[in-house]
């Protein structure tokens, strides 16, 4: 099992801040193993701090379920709304989960700004 290192994690969020901040865009991203315990999080200044939890929320949320949290956003969208029971889900982009040779390794969360600017700066962080 490919394991999510602190160096690999820091490495995803900072490809993610670059694209955060071509954007001027200030979030918090959290990466989090595939166990959904954080390994790394950062809040750029001028972040309210609510998104600190929505972030981890978010990252938990994209592997507990293995897969991105717009999908569950999409259901609800489509009228599936007895997803909403789902403990632990998070119905708003901006949660990605990290594969690594295939296998999953944890999630990436970002919150702070729209969810579809959230979700364009994790898909950044996963590119890296």
């Amino acid at each position: 099992m490919k394991k999510l290192t602190l160096s690999k994690a820091k490495k995803i969020a900072e490809a993610a801040r670059v694209e955060a901040d071509a954007n001027g865009w200030p979030v918090v991203i959290a990466i989090v193993d595939d166990g959904g315990h954080l390994i790394y999080l950062e809040r750029a200044d001028g972040t309210q701090f609510g998104s600190v939890e929505i972030a981890i929320a978010k990252a938990k949320s994209a592997i507990a379920f293995r897969r991105p949290t717009q999908e569950w956003e999409k259901r609800i969208a489509a009228g599936r709304f007895g997803v909403l029971a789902l403990p632990g889900m998070i119905p708003v982009e901006g949660g990605l989960p990290i594969v690594l040779d295939g296998e999953m390794a944890g999630a990436i969360g970002v919150s702070g700004v729209t969810s579809i600017q959230d979700g364009q700066i994790a898909a950044a962080g996963i590119r890296e």
